[in-house]
């Protein structure tokens, strides 16, 4: 559940999100506008048509019964009946022809030179305007048509109302020329009008700056994400967070993580050194009591059994005292490569070859067979040291628990990317609520342990119960992970897997 519980806090749901928002808001809002602006269109347009209607019922006895007079009385005709912002035009088609292209010019309520008056038939000569008066002569036709004049205006075409007459079709168009009907969405579509491309562009421009934020996060985020794992894969960066850092409101994490970074490195180098120190320092003394057991051996006499019992008791707690010397160095060390492990180049299968040759079938002082298939090519990142004491560890812990003539199988093959290591014993195995509790500091349980089976090449940790949790920390700290499971057949395999280096 807790990768569930993680998706509405993660930045990119919330990306997400706000993306939906912006897509659905404008979808919502435009059509609830557009529905309004509709009904607002249609009222108005429904207004002017109805003047239009009202001019055509007050010119038709007019023009029933007109005989071809003066043209300007027709003229003053239609001046006398303009309203303010309404222009009429007058167009004559005679009796017996047909078609739209067949009406001719008669008046206008406005002056227009000649050459304007041909110019402005020609463009309401359209199927849009007078086509609608092709096949019929009768009854008003309503007109939503924006239309430029000659003169460069722009005007609103709102209705044509046909009149019959003895001589021919009158055709009398009403057009306004209002900024209430120019400024609508009457005759063209309603995202052209101007206020919605400047809300429409102020939103979009409002919609990329909160994106570019996002993204700008997100992408110092990944980049620092990128830069983390590149310290943990491969060491020391060749670059600093500040350095990737594009957002002036991270530049103090930025540099708070470059501080941590070196401090890490600095604390990791400090207890190499402080480990290799203390080592030093306590090895001395230790190698000058050793040599000091020496003359008190050969000068105790052999009747003494206190004084050689005694003696022995220091040499061995001498060299317990030199294995915790050894095993704490180990530790220190250890921790050290937890926080800057090391990230070279390593070729698996030749360590891992090299490592298992003191153990083949037949060496001298082995009675414990170990078996080895390993695949050539494993390539991982990782430190050469670090990889001996996980491997060493592993085959001697297998080693110790095996039953005398038993045989351990170490295999090394390449499985969806990672480098996969086993090594399985035919020793007693692990209680299954224990098989976790082995990799932990200073736990040690080792019922039927052959600690003589080991060769004498081998190069093994004291058993102070730290074996294996230096096998898990230093796999971890080079991106790997290791766990052990009882084998059917009995006995103990454990498993680790690295990834192989691209």
């Amino acid at each position: 559940m807790r990768p569930l519980t993680r998706i509405p806090r993660s930045l990119a749901a919330k990306f997400l999100l706000l993306l939906v928002i912006f897509i659905s808001v404008p979808v919502i809002i435009y059509g609830q506008l557009k529905l309004a602006d509709q009904e607002r269109a249609t009222l108005l347009l429904r207004s002017v048509q109805e003047q239009g209607w009202l001019v055509g019922r007050s010119l038709r006895p007019f023009l029933e019964r007109f005989e071809g007079q003066d043209a300007m009385v027709l003229h003053e005709t239609l001046s006398d009946l303009g309203v303010r912002g309404m222009r009429v035009r007058l167009l004559f088609r005679p009796e017996g022809e047909e078609g739209y292209d067949s009406f001719y010019y008669v008046a206008t309520s406005q002056s227009q030179p000649a050459e304007q008056l041909e110019e402005e038939l020609e463009q309401l000569v359209t199927p849009d305007i007078l086509g609608k008066l092709e096949d019929t002569c009768r009854g008003q036709q309503p007109l939503s048509v924006r239309y430029r004049t000659p003169e460069g205006g722009e005007e609103f075409l709102t209705s044509i109302t046909p009149v019959n007459a003895p001589k021919g079709c009158w055709a009398i168009i009403t057009s306004h020329a209002t900024s209430e009907l120019l400024r609508s969405s009457l005759g063209r579509p309603y995202w052209q009008m101007p206020e919605v491309r400047v809300a429409a562009a102020i939103y979009l421009l409002m919609a990329i700056v909160v994106m570019a934020i996002f993204l700008g996060l997100w992408g110092s985020l990944r980049k620092f994400a990128l830069l983390a794992n590149q310290i943990r894969s491969h060491g020391a960066p060749s670059l600093s967070f500040s350095s990737l850092n594009r957002v002036p409101e991270l530049s103090e994490v930025a540099r708070e993580f470059d501080r941590m970074v070196n401090t890490l490195q600095k604390s990791a180098k400090d207890i190499r050194d402080a480990a290799e120190e203390n080592a030093h320092a306590l090895k001395a003394p230790i190698a000058v009591i050793s040599q000091a057991t020496e003359p008190l051996r050969r000068a105790i006499p052999p009747e003494n059994t206190k004084g050689k019992r005694a003696l022995e008791v220091v040499e061995q707690s001498v060299t317990r005292l030199d294995s915790l010397v050894g095993a704490a160095r180990r530790m220190e060390e250890t921790v050290a490569e937890l926080l800057n492990p090391p990230r070279e180049r390593i070729d698996l299968s030749a360590l891992m070859q090299t490592l298992l040759s003191p153990y083949v079938e037949g060496a001298e002082g082995q009675v414990t067979v170990v078996k080895s298939s390993i695949s050539d090519g494993m390539e991982v990142l990782g430190g050469a040291e670090l990889l001996e004491t996980v491997a060493e560890n592993l085959i001697d812990n297998a080693i110790s628990f095996s039953p005398e003539n038993g045989t351990i199988r170490v295999h090394l093959y390449s499985e969806n990317g990672k480098a996969v290591l086993t090594v399985e014993d035919e020793g007693p195995g692990v209680p299954p609520e224990n098989l976790e509790r082995i990799f932990e500091r200073n736990y040690s349980h080792r019922p039927g342990a052959n600690p003589s089976a080991l060769p004498q090449a081998s190069v093994k940790l004291p058993n102070f119960g730290i074996g294996l949790w230096v096998v898990r920390r230093n796999v971890e700290a080079i991106g790997g992970s290791v766990w052990a499971r009882n084998r059917d057949e009995g006995g103990l395999c454990m498993r680790i897997e690295l990834p192989l280096a691209a």
